[in-house]
C-alpha cells in the first residue's frame, strides 16, 4: 500500500467558494496550478475535489480523471487523493460507483457516509474486499471516537480487509459545533499509535480554524501526518488570513521548524 505523504494539501472541498476566499480553486486549471504552487511550498499531496459546471461538488468520474490526469502530466511524484464525499448530494452507492468506474490509487471514504445503515453493510463489504484486490488505496475518515472505534470493529470481523489501513481523523466541525483543540488530538489518535492485533495505521488529521497549525503541529509529533488547506481553514495561527493554499502550507512547515 501507498504511503501518505506527511503534508496534504485540501485545497478547496465541497462546499467554500470564491466567496469565501478569491484564491480558492474551483476549476481544474485552478486546481492544478494551486497543487503547483503547494508542491513547491513543501506540500506532497492533494486531497481533492472537483467541481461541476455550475460550480457545485461532484463525483464525476470523467471529471476526475481529467484533474488526475492533469496532475500526473504537471506533478508525476505528487500523491494525489480523490474524494467520494457526499456532501448531501449523493450516496453510498455513488461513491462505491466512483470506485469501480475510477479504480483510483487513492480515496478517502467516510465510514458513516459509506456504511450509513445496516442495509448498506454487505455491498460495502464486497466493495472494501473489491478495493483491496484492486490496489485502490481507501483512506478511512472519521469524525468521532465512536467512528473511530467503529472502524476498528469493522476491520476485526474482515469487513475491511488487510493488516494495513489509511486513516483521516477529523478533529472540530466545519460550522465550529465542534471546536478543534490540540489537546484533544492524542487521545482521538491513541488506538491508531498503539494498535490492536497486527494491524498497523497510516494516519492523518485536518482540524478547522485558526487552531489548525497547531493541531496539525502535535499530530506530527506524534507521528501523524498533516492535511492542510482552505477546505479547513482560510487563516494563519496568528489569525491572519492566508494569501493561498501555499501561503497554510509554509505556515505549517515554519511552525513545524520553530
Amino acid at each position: 500500500m501507498l504511503n501518505l505523504p506527511k503534508i496534504m494539501v485540501a485545497p478547496n472541498g465541497a462546499r467554500r467558494s470564491k466567496a469565501d476566499h478569491p484564491m480558492l480553486p474551483i476549476t481544474i486549471d485552478e486546481t492544478v496550478e494551486t497543487c503547483r504552487a503547494c508542491a513547491d511550498a513543501g506540500a506532497t499531496g492533494a486531497h481533492l475535489h472537483i467541481r461541476d459546471e455550475g460550480g457545485l461538488h461532484s463525483l464525476d468520474a470523467d471529471l476526475y480523471k481529467r484533474l488526475l490526469e492533469r496532475l500526473d502530466t504537471a506533478l508525476p511524484n505528487f500523491f494525489a487523493q480523490i474524494t467520494s464525499e457526499t456532501a448531501g448530494r449523493y450516496t453510498a452507492r455513488d461513491q462505491r460507483d466512483l470506485i469501480h468506474a475510477l479504480k483510483p490509487k487513492s480515496i478517502s471514504v467516510a465510514l458513516r457516509e459509506f456504511i450509513p445503515n445496516p442495509a448498506e453493510h454487505s455491498a460495502a463489504r464486497d466493495c472494501y474486499h473489491w478495493a483491496f484486490e484492486n490496489d485502490v488505496a481507501i483512506q478511512h475518515i472519521c469524525y468521532s471516537a465512536e467512528d473511530r472505534d467503529r472502524l476498528i470493529a469493522l476491520i476485526e470481523q474482515n469487513v475491511i480487509p488487510g493488516t494495513q489501513h489509511h486513516v483521516q481523523l477529523v478533529l472540530g466541525a466545519y460550522d465550529a459545533s465542534k471546536t478543534s483543540d490540540p489537546n484533544d488530538v492524542a487521545p482521538f489518535a491513541a488506538p491508531l499509535i498503539t494498535p490492536p492485533n497486527d494491524h498497523s495505521f497510516d494516519w492523518m488529521l485536518c482540524a478547522f480554524g485558526q487552531p489548525e497549525t497547531d493541531c496539525l503541529v502535535r499530530t506530527i509529533q506524534l507521528g501523524g501526518k498533516a492535511r492542510i488547506g482552505f477546505e479547513n481553514a482560510l487563516c494563519h495561527r496568528d489569525g491572519q488570513p492566508a494569501e493561498n493554499n501555499a501561503d497554510r502550507v509554509r505556515d505549517l512547515i515554519a511552525n513545524l521548524d520553530a
